[in-house]
């Protein structure tokens, strides 16, 4: 294998599919990147041979083809420190030592076989959808954040997709919050559902900037497996088996009172009340009071015994009574940081039923929270 690369080309590359090597892994052999030269591009493959692969195709000057798998940790971080100059790569005939040279540096890294890495599982023949790059990348920032992190119902460290009637429809939960949006598909496709990983979401999101239109979506038929297409690179992953909770049902059907603030005024007072909340077990008050014609006020608070406490007020447009409802910190922060809207909607019934917020002008999204339970 002998071929010239960029190192900006190669470093964006090895960043991108290095995020499906597993940190702990039974199989050392995922701890490598398996190079693919060949047809005048480097092909990159990274897997954790469970739950996600990535490939990622780089035009290269290809002298010689050849396959070889590298560690991966060791690669990447050489890469990243080299100046921005043409790598040369080479590989020997029944050698497993590439040596690399980049302006003034030289290396030699021992790797592995390429047949000793696990396949990447084609999907073909399935159904194939295609959505805007952008739209997905969006609401799977909206969205994913409130899958949970734990394995204890692994449908829950998913994202629900359903689609139908032209349009799909993104759902997560952890048990405490539920985060939906939705996407025009606007095209005859037919419907389903699936629980993709929010892992090999997250790092979907992560590629979508770099696809200015559409991306392509397949499912296998087994309904195993879903393949992204985003034409320089792919994310395949392994779906998850189980039913979805009926969401649908944790979305109040109506309020008493909705208190409409500006976002980042939101975000900053909440970010203020979580330094006190740290102690106060992650508890924020908020007091939505109605003002005299159409300007009302949104008191956030946050205290801690024995600590200290802080309130802080917002403008807000308050449609109906006063309302008291607390929230986790973490989870306001969270939201409000994944809208994309100035202004946010902030929907209660009772100190005791979940709040919702949506944010004003966007009726694709909807973010529904569990409260918090307090002495007022």
């Amino acid at each position: 294998m002998q071929l010239t690369v960029q190192q900006e080309d190669l470093n964006r590359g090895l960043s991108a599919v290095a995020r499906a090597v597993p940190t702990r892994s039974t199989l050392p052999i995922t701890n490598n990147i398996l190079l693919e030269a060949d047809d005048d591009q480097l092909t990159l493959s990274a897997t954790d041979a469970e739950t996600i692969a990535i490939t990622y195709r780089i035009a290269s000057g290809i002298t010689e083809a050849g396959t070889i798998t590298l560690p991966s940790r060791l690669l990447s971080d050489f890469v990243a420190t080299l100046p921005p100059q043409p790598i040369d790569i080479a590989l020997a005939e029944r050698s497993r030592q590439v040596s690399l040279s980049c302006a003034r540096n030289e290396a030699s890294i021992g790797g592995q076989a390429a047949d000793e890495f696990p396949p990447i599982p084609p999907v073909e023949d399935g159904d194939t959808i295609r959505l805007d790059a952008d739209a997905l990348r969006k609401s799977i920032n909206q969205v994913a954040f409130a899958a949970a992190t734990d394995d204890s119902r692994p449908v829950l460290t998913g994202v629900h997709f359903a689609l139908r009637d032209g349009s799909l429809r993104l759902a997560a939960a952890d048990g405490f919050r539920l985060a939906v949006n939705t996407i025009e598909v606007g095209e005859n496709s037919s419907d389903r559902e699936a629980i993709v990983p929010a892992r090999a979401l997250n790092e979907l999101a992560r590629l979508l900037p770099e696809v200015t239109e559409t991306i392509s979506v397949t499912f296998n038929p087994a309904g195993t497996q879903v393949l992204f297409d985003l034409g320089h690179a792919t994310l395949v992953a392994q779906l998850i088996q189980g039913t979805f909770p009926n969401y649908e049902q944790l979305i109040p059907s109506g309020h008493a009172t909705s208190t409409e603030v500006s976002v980042g005024e939101f975000m900053r007072e909440t970010r203020i009340a979580s330094i006190f909340a740290r102690d106060g077990s992650g508890i924020v008050r908020l007091i939505a009071s109605p003002g005299e014609g159409s300007t009302g006020r949104l008191t956030v608070t946050a205290r801690a015994e024995e600590v200290g406490n802080n309130e802080g007020e917002i403008d807000a447009l308050v449609d109906g009574e006063e309302a008291r409802i607390a929230f986790n910190s973490r989870y306001l922060i969270e939201v409000l940081g994944a809208l994309d809207t100035d202004r946010v909607a902030i929907e209660t019934s009772s100190p005791s039923s979940p709040g919702v917020l949506r944010p004003v002008g966007n009726d694709d999204y909807v973010h529904v929270v569990m409260p918090m339970f307090v002495q007022w």
